[in-house]
């Protein structure tokens, strides 16, 4: 992958020079580290142990500085969104100067002294109101995932520093991916009564991408025994792609074998957040042990609609030009209060949507039970497949623990199958540590007959304690052409 190519178009520019802000994050900046020197420790160690292989799995940080360089925004883009809130779009660079040390079992301690990172962010302020503070939440996000390169010491300047280097940094972008890029935001209230329902962003539509054809690339291989291999039993690569719009889940097509001028016309769709999410192809050469990566391209949702859904793309690998292009093309869908995309054969392919289900958790109520043995959360279930978990409540000062707000969002693409006949409701079961509480079911009907097919209430899940929740389904209509032509960035 390119990083220059991904630091340009997930940083660009277009807005205002904003030296008061600057101003305010020097200022702050010794109190955000602390803060986010507190949050990296508590949510990367968890994660090491899951994530990184072998002894790297027993690393933990015995120190955490992010030094005195703060981060510097730029080009600061003030719009206003459909809705009504404010929508701030800003770059974000940081050539941090870090003291961060690491340890772990059977490994030599390292450590990283320099992080740089680049990348779009995107701030939402709303919804407005007329009562101070006038606004009643703040959500922030990188567009896409940033750029992100580490500087290390210590153990990982001997032969293992680029495994070392992909296994820290994969985690770390894990980590800001699930919190902070788009689908995914990070929400701060600013007035404590904030609706959550009426803060809630839904997606933009969904993107239906066709990877059509690669031609005119000759991967060098890299080392010589596989260009000997290679000899041996053929002349050309089994090639595949991995495309991914922002930080949705990646799709692999499937691998044709032997040939430099791949044909795929392999379709799948993706949930667009916004149109400046980048679209990422990686094309690789499937080999037995490790697969070796032919090419990067990418462009955004905004730029393939603008061009008629059309684009042949050229490639880099190791930040350098090589030969050949790939070919795409898409039709973007947007998001309607309607059913009829549920039943229609032109959504039911494998890898095409119907639609998408937003499920929102904004609190329990009266949850029975004393104070300091309650520990609660809520689980939403949809089928087999798909279940998810609210974070785990715990009692602090100023935390109502038996009238919980747990705030949090849940998104499922919603494929023919989910939907169609004998399709399963949705199951809501509130949680104290391990045990159930109690539940309801909320059958599918019920929703799609409710107004705007969104089902908002406090569900009564027995013991006397209830859940907030609201439950929206959308299916997908052909956007119009205003819809899809859509204009050049502003410059």
């Amino acid at each position: 992958m390119s990083s220059t190519l991904i630091e340009k178009l997930s940083a660009e520019g277009g807005g205002e020079s904003v030296r008061f802000l600057n101003d305010i994050v020097t200022h702050l900046w010794p109190n955000i580290n602390v803060a986010v020197s507190k949050m990296i420790k508590e949510v990367a160690e968890p994660m090491f142990k899951t994530m990184l292989p072998g002894p790297l799995a027993t690393l933990h940080f015995t120190k955490i500085d992010l030094g005195q360089v703060p981060m510097v925004l730029s080009d600061v883009l003030t719009t206003k969104t459909e809705t009504g809130d404010i929508k701030l779009d800003m770059n974000v660079a940081w050539a941090g100067k870090c003291d961060i040390q690491l340890d772990g079992n059977m490994i030599p301690a390292l450590g990283v002294k320099g992080v740089a990172l680049n990348g779009k962010l995107s701030i939402l302020l709303g919804p407005l109101t007329d009562i101070l503070p006038l606004i009643g939440a703040a959500q922030i996000a990188f567009v896409n995932p940033p750029d992100l390169k580490l500087d290390f010491t210590g153990a990982a300047e001997l032969a293992d520093m680029d495994m070392i280097d992909g296994a820290v940094r994969g985690v770390i972008a894990s980590i800001i991916n699930s919190i902070l890029v788009l689908p995914n935001r990070y929400l701060y209230k600013l007035d404590a009564a904030n609706d959550y329902f009426k803060t809630q962003i839904y997606p933009l539509g969904m993107i239906r991408i066709t990877v059509e054809k690669a031609w005119e690339f000759n991967q060098e291989k890299q080392s010589a025994s596989q260009k000997f291999l290679s000899k041996l039993t053929r002349d050309s690569p089994d090639a595949y792609c991995k495309v991914a719009v922002g930080a949705e889940e990646t799709w692999q097509t499937t691998t044709k074998n032997n040939t430099t001028s791949p044909v795929w016309n392999e379709v799948h769709d993706f949930v667009v957040t916004d149109f400046d999410q980048c679209i990422t192809i990686d094309m690789f050469d499937e080999d037995v042990g490790s697969d070796d990566h032919i090419g990067f391209a990418a462009t955004t949702v905004r730029d393939l609609l603008s061009a008629s859904g059309k684009q042949e793309l050229s490639m880099v690998r190791k930040e350098k030009p090589v030969p050949g292009k790939i070919a795409l093309s898409s039709k973007f869908y947007r998001f309607a209060a309607e059913d009829s995309s549920f039943s229609a054969s032109d959504h039911s392919a494998e890898g095409l949507l119907c639609g998408v289900a937003t499920i929102l958790i904004a609190g329990a109520f009266d949850i029975p039970g004393n104070r300091k043995e309650l520990n609660p959360s809520v689980i939403v279930t949809w089928g087999e497949k798909h279940h998810f978990q609210t974070a785990i409540i715990t009692d602090a000062p100023g935390t109502d623990i038996n009238n919980p707000a747990f705030d949090t969002t849940f998104r499922i693409s919603t494929t023919a199958a989910m939907v169609g006949s004998g399709a399963q409701g949705f199951r809501i079961a509130l949680m104290n540590k391990k045990v159930e509480i109690g539940s309801v079911e909320v059958p599918l009907s019920d929703i799609i007959k409710a107004p705007d097919m969104t089902l908002q209430n406090q569900f009564d899940v027995g013991s006397g304690a209830k859940v907030r929740a609201s439950i929206c389904l959308r299916g997908i209509m052909p956007a119009t052409m205003e819809e899809t032509h859509l204009p050049l960035r502003q410059k």
